[in-house]
């Protein structure tokens, strides 16, 4: 009886064993992927900066090349309210 205890104690240590390594390695699986996915993350921020940064410097050489006239008239255009539609 004694030796069969012993036996279940040495099977049941070794199933332990087991799990415990199981569950390190989808831990650390775990942990590895929600690195990537932050650095892929940082990557798309970094790239949508970038871009930004290139239409500021396209739309400041743009005006650097015109006129001052040209510039009030393409603001007025874009950027000053139409007559509206009410009575006031």
């Amino acid at each position: 009886m004694l030796a069969w205890l012993e036996r279940i104690k040495g099977w049941l240590l070794l199933v332990g064993l087991a799990l415990v390594t199981l569950a390190s390695v989808f831990y650390r699986g775990r942990a590895t992927g929600r690195q990537a996915e932050r650095q892929e993350r940082q990557d798309q921020i970094n790239e949508q900066a970038a871009q930004a940064r290139q239409e500021v410097r396209d739309v400041q050489d743009h005006v650097a090349r015109q006129n001052d006239g040209a510039v009030v008239a393409d603001l007025k255009s874009r950027w000053v309210r139409g007559p509206g539609s009410g009575g006031r």
